[in-house]
């Protein structure tokens, strides 16, 4: 393709996506479902030249009101994440003096915002937790891309078989450092082709995610509920750990989730698994099953702030008042879905999120209603599940996962048991 006619569509593709109206992935794969004659790498070069600008806006916004032409133009060839040359052959002599001058600027001379690329809301509250260092080290963590992490189904096969069957397909996979049955995979290698993926041996599943299914721990033949369940990686997870025995409920209020869950499903091997669509969290079906369940897992509805790296979006059509919004409907969710156990049930409450707002003060709330459940201290827990270096995930007896000191994605999780 003319470099002209693909710098033509990044700027395109920007314009859709910095209206910020719906997610950023989906408006990616609806502009390459229309432009279906794009090669892989030119389709590489359109996603992560907008990822890139949607990471650093703030400072790309910056440094493109000096040029001159579209604004998107500009912010496509300041993030451009091709070849430059390639690039430079689509510019202006007048853009490729610009380009240059702007090339000369020092990046680290520049205010705050414009080096942390976040809103200042977000920034405030993760600057007073972590101080100044550390606040840094993670910016710079989410204006990354993340690695691929994978999931060994142990129903079918153990982690140092899925590990050489990726590397006689040329893949390099190294263990995850705490998960014990997790695999991290550099770049985005093409895993759909591969019997290993279509066999369903090995799932694709964040670190963070697989240890908040360890956490909950279920065993055979107990009845256990994943209550926000989406497109079921936790499900899966736990399906298998519990060796496809019992009933495992996923439960989740959007169908469109739950059916992507199903092609999953039919490739794990599991048949313990029921999903089912609720209308809310105090659903009939939910109700049915009050004082039944051995184990929940609540990984509530949030702002997904701990995903960054990976849906920058978020970011911008994120608000102190939907977080708000957000607390009040995981306060419901967690009051509901701790009535399904039975005396000496263990409850999980977990976000992909980093604020305070959405994760312990939604936990010391629900132990400050809740005595008869007590607080079980997360590294144990962990610890009891084989988790490598335990000590090193929790935080006042939670689990907090943080980019920058553990490469997955931010989560939290509390863990309870009901009194007996």
């Amino acid at each position: 393709m003319h470099p002209n006619a693909l710098l033509d569509l990044s700027t395109e593709l920007l314009r859709a996506v910095l209206k910020l109206d719906a997610p950023a992935d989906g408006v990616v794969s609806a502009f390459f479902r229309k432009h279906k004659a794009l090669g892989q790498r030119e389709r590489h070069t359109l996603a992560e030249t907008v990822y890139t600008v949607l990471r650093q806006r703030p400072v790309l916004q910056h440094l493109a009101q000096s040029g001159s032409g579209p604004t998107e133009r500009r912010l496509a060839i300041l993030a451009w994440q091709g070849s430059a040359s390639f690039l430079r052959g689509a510019l202006s002599p007048k853009e490729l003096e610009w380009l240059d001058q702007v090339a000369q600027i020092d990046r680290e001379t520049l205010a705050p915002k414009l080096r942390h690329n976040l809103p200042e809301w977000l920034a405030e509250p993760l600057m007073a937790r972590l101080g100044e260092a550390e606040f840094w080290a993670l910016a710079a963590s989410m204006n990354e891309g993340a690695p691929l992490d994978l999931r060994a189904n142990v129903l079918k096969a153990k982690r140092e078989e899925v590990q050489q069957a990726l590397k006689q397909a040329g893949i390099a996979a190294e263990p995850t450092p705490f998960s014990p049955i997790g695999l991290r995979v550099e770049g985005k290698p093409a895993l759909a082709k591969l019997e290993v993926f279509s066999s369903g041996a090995v799932e694709v599943q964040d670190e963070g995610s697989q240890l908040l299914a360890l956490m909950l721990a279920p065993k055979r033949g107990e009845m256990v509920v994943d209550f926000c369940a989406g497109a079921g990686g936790k499900t899966l997870a736990l399906g298998a750990a519990m060796r496809n025995t019992g009933r495992l409920y996923a439960f989740d209020v959007s169908g469109h989730r739950l059916d992507n869950l199903k092609p999953r499903l039919a490739r794990s091997g599991l048949s313990n698994v029921h999903p089912a669509q609720i209308a809310h969290e105090r659903d009939e079906r939910v109700k049915r099953l009050t004082g039944k369940i051995d184990r929940v897992l609540v990984d509530a509805p949030c702002s997904g702030l701990g995903t960054l790296r990976r849906n920058p979006d978020l970011k911008w059509r994120q608000s102190p008042q939907a977080v708000q919004e957000l607390q009040e409907k995981q306060r419901a969710i967690l009051d509901s879905a701790a009535r399904l156990l039975k005396p000496g049930g263990r409850l999980v409450y977990a976000t992909c999120s980093l604020l305070e707002a959405e994760n312990e003060a939604i936990a010391e709330a629900f132990g400050a209603a809740h005595p008869d459940f007590i607080k079980l201290d997360a590294a144990e827990v962990l610890q009891k599940a084989q988790v490598e270096r335990a000590g090193e995930l929790v935080e006042g007896g939670c689990l907090r996962l943080w980019p920058h000191r553990h490469r997955t994605d931010g989560f939290f999780a509390a863990v309870w048991e009901r009194k007996a």
